[in-house]
């Protein structure tokens, strides 16, 4: 009796653990159907993220759509300044979209579940390949920086790479970090910008070998500025200034400033070269005539375009002189005009023409060489405009650029005795540079002098007295002394010696870091 009664208590229990078990697994049925437990994000209906992206596609601005990415689960970022509609989390479109697993934005690229379609968008990406585009997800995380025009669901962008600004404080940080880790010598080197010849004591120099760098070793010149004669073919340029580069790197882990005179017209070294085939443009007294300022501009962007390619990074031009003497001659054809609000836009629309294309542009010959009697390149030029007049006129062209942040001012060997009372060339003149450059216009950027070479400053200084005296006065840098060798010594005599200061060298190589840093 008791063994029937244990054995069915035994059968009562069993049922009942089966009837629970039977009763758990329905209620995770139920559960799993209605999509609670897909581990990919399912949602109700069972259609997950990634498909529902499949059939989106994304209208935007942009050059090309990015690739396609690999079926999977992550994370994604899309940073940056961008206008777009739709923002969501999981399925978003528009520049500032952040999205976790999947997302779109007018110019991030995405991983996770991405969707379907061929994403395109305007932007320039910050340190990061802009432009990750089709695909039906991607596994991992993915990020991207930049500025985007997009809208509609999609995934990536087009649009052009460009290097990452840094923060005003992170270049301040590069900068003291390297300037503290120069020497005396070092400092003094970066001052000067001369021809292949004048570093290397050879002849004509079409080629950069163990003399160059052998040159650098010894002078880690900041900057180089090439001729007709250092250019036989795109292809031995390109090569040349590359491993010019190279060696400056390997000696003090800094880029070289590689410039040419490239006005267009009648001034051009590249253009000049038979064997190069680039864009020709007519004289810019001829574009100034026209009254259209986007000729200034496609001049600007195409010699920009095909210097960068070579690899030059300095393009001393435009010419912002306003020809107040219709007797001048020096930069009759060069000028922009007679009218001076003519030749500040169109020197201004020149200048954005050629930063376009990550050449820096440098306005010349301040105050202004198109008012003088005579040519710096043979003598004694000078004008005799006082101050009030050259701002009335001369002047208002280099305000213009100044004041939209130009970063290199070319100062001539003009001598202004109303203006500035004596007949020492603008280039040595304190007034000049601190009074007015720096002090009236309120202009930061570097100061360059015409080159130390012309007969303007030959025929009074010797070139250790030039450099000094053009330094001392305010210029950054150095540009094509006589004599290198004696104008480098010279200067670092004038430091060891205390006629220039430790901090007076510092404010200029600070100024050259600056740009350099972000080359």
């Amino acid at each position: 009796m008791k063994k029937r009664k244990k054995r069915k208590k035994r059968q009562t229990n069993y049922l009942i653990g089966l009837a629970g078990s039977l009763l758990l697994l329905t209620v995770l049925l139920v559960v799993y159907q209605s999509g609670f437990l897909s581990g990919n994000g399912a949602r109700p209906g069972g259609q997950s993220q990634a498909e529902e992206a499949g059939t989106a596609k994304k209208a935007g601005l942009g050059e090309e759509p990015g690739a396609d990415g690999a079926e999977g689960t992550g994370s994604g970022q899309g940073i940056g300044n961008g206008t777009g509609s739709g923002q969501n989390a999981g399925n978003g479109a528009g520049g500032d979209a952040q999205e976790a697993g999947n997302g779109a934005g007018g110019d991030a690229q995405s991983a996770g579940n991405e969707g379907f379609g061929s994403g395109q968008g305007i932007g320039a990406g910050q340190d990061a390949e802009a432009g990750q585009g089709t695909g039906t997800g991607g596994t991992g995380s993915g990020q991207g920086i930049g500025n985007g025009t997009g809208s509609g669901q999609g995934t990536g962008t087009g649009g052009t790479g460009s290097p990452q600004a840094l923060s005003a404080e992170e270049l301040q940080e590069k900068v003291q970090a390297k300037l503290s880790s120069m020497s005396l010598e070092e400092k003094v080197a970066q001052l000067f910008l001369i021809t292949p010849e004048a570093l290397t004591g050879a002849g004509t120099v079409t080629q950069a070998g163990e003399a160059t760098k052998a040159a650098l070793e010894q002078y880690p010149v900041g900057g180089l500025i090439y001729f007709q004669g250092n250019i036989v073919s795109e292809q031995q340029v390109t090569d040349m200034i590359a491993k010019q580069q190279q060696f400056s790197q390997e000696r003090i882990g800094l880029p070289l400033l590689i410039s040419v005179d490239e006005e267009g017209g009648q001034v051009t070294r590249v253009a000049s070269c038979a064997n190069v085939d680039v864009p020709k443009f007519e004289d810019t007294a001829q574009i100034g005539a026209s009254g259209d300022s986007s000729r200034a501009h496609a001049s600007g962007q195409a010699i920009g375009s095909y210097l960068s390619r070579m690899g030059f990074n300095l393009d001393f031009a435009p010419v912002a002189d306003t020809l107040t003497n219709p007797d001048n001659t020096v930069v009759k054809r060069r000028s922009y005009g007679s009218d001076p609000q003519t030749v500040a836009e169109m020197a201004a629309q020149n200048l954005k023409g050629l930063e376009s294309q990550g050449v820096y542009g440098c306005i010349k010959h301040f105050p202004g060489h198109g008012a003088t009697l005579g040519d710096t390149h043979n003598g004694y030029a000078y004008t005799d405009k006082s101050w009030e007049d050259l701002k009335a006129s001369d002047l208002i062209p280099f305000q213009r650029c100044v004041a939209e942040g130009v970063s290199f001012v070319m100062v001539g060997h003009i001598s202004l005795p109303q203006a500035i009372g004596d007949d020492v060339p603008a280039s040595c003149s304190q007034t000049a540079i601190q009074g007015y450059l720096r002090g009236e216009l309120g202009y930061q950027g570097i100061v360059l002098t015409d080159a130390l070479n012309m007969g303007a400053i030959v025929d009074q200084y010797s070139s250790a007295q030039a450099a000094i005296k053009a330094f001392q006065a305010g210029s950054d840098m150095l540009l094509m002394p006589a004599d290198f060798r004696s104008a480098y010594q010279g200067v670092l005599d004038a430091v060891n010696q205390g006629s220039i200061s430790q901090e007076r060298l510092n404010e200029s190589v600070t100024r050259i870091l600056k740009i350099k840093m972000q080359i």
